[in-house]
């Protein structure tokens, strides 16, 4: 199981798209993206996705 160990919070828009990618990955939604500018968080909001969906991830 992946954890995602960070001082950081989930911030701004992040708890939303967490949330609603999460819940679309659950409903085997097989296509969906994340767009953000440079610095904000796509990363990280990624990695609390993957903590939440607890399945074998594959990041490249």
């Amino acid at each position: 199981m992946f954890e995602l160990v960070s001082s950081y919070q989930p911030a701004g828009d992040q708890p939303q798209a967490i949330a609603k990618l999460t819940e679309a990955l659950r409903a085997d939604v097989k296509h969906q993206t994340l767009l953000g500018v440079t610095g904000s968080g796509k990363t990280f909001t990624m990695a609390n996705v993957i903590q939440q969906v607890e399945k074998p991830t594959l990041v490249i």
